[in-house]
């Protein structure tokens, strides 16, 4: 008997309802996080710049280490924010940055120490920039629309999210919501 099979047959069956009960937490938060998104800048002003759907799925790839789980995840979050959004923008945009965000995100996982602090802080705030950059390059190119990308405005957002991302992901820690797949 291999050693996979010895694993596979002595599995408690407790791993699994916890498995289901964080998938359950993780959707609900995700759902949260999009739907303050959409409706949390009617209620507060000026936190337009507020990516929490973003940040989540940047702490899903980090913390998850799976380029294909994240990828999944970057693009559920990505099609579910676009689809209620309140824009005109066609359903796909938000998809594909947040999947590309999340591959990445899970492909650097694999590189550093995403446990320390400065680190996902750094991150954070590269993704932010990677995500809007790459948005901005979408409307240009697939849309045809002139739209202006203010370099400033983009620092200022994403040091902005990296300093919210800093306790999030901290409170997300201490929820284990996305175990580490070694």
């Amino acid at each position: 008997m291999s050693d996979f099979d010895h694993s596979l047959m002595n599995k408690p069956a407790r791993e699994s309802w916890l498995g289901r009960f964080q998938v359950f937490w993780l959707l609900l938060i995700t759902l949260l996080a999009i739907l303050s998104r959409v409706y949390i800048q009617r209620l507060i002003p000026n936190t337009g710049f507020l990516e929490l759907p973003l940040l989540l799925v940047v702490y899903f790839g980090l913390m998850r280490r799976s380029q294909i789980a994240a990828l999944l995840f970057g693009a559920f979050v990505g099609l579910v924010e676009d689809s209620l959004a309140p824009d005109n923008l066609p359903l796909g945009m938000n998809g594909i940055a947040k999947t590309m965000v999340g591959y990445f995100a899970a492909a650097v996982s694999l590189r550093f120490d995403v446990e320390n602090v400065a680190i996902r802080l750094v991150l954070s705030f590269f993704f932010y920039l990677f995500h809007a950059f790459l948005y901005w390059v979408m409307r240009r190119a697939l849309l045809a629309q002139t739209v202006p990308f203010d370099p400033q405005k983009e620092l200022l957002h994403g040091v902005l999210n990296a300093v919210v991302a800093v306790p999030l992901f901290l409170i997300l820690d201490r929820l284990n919501l996305s175990p580490r797949s070694e």
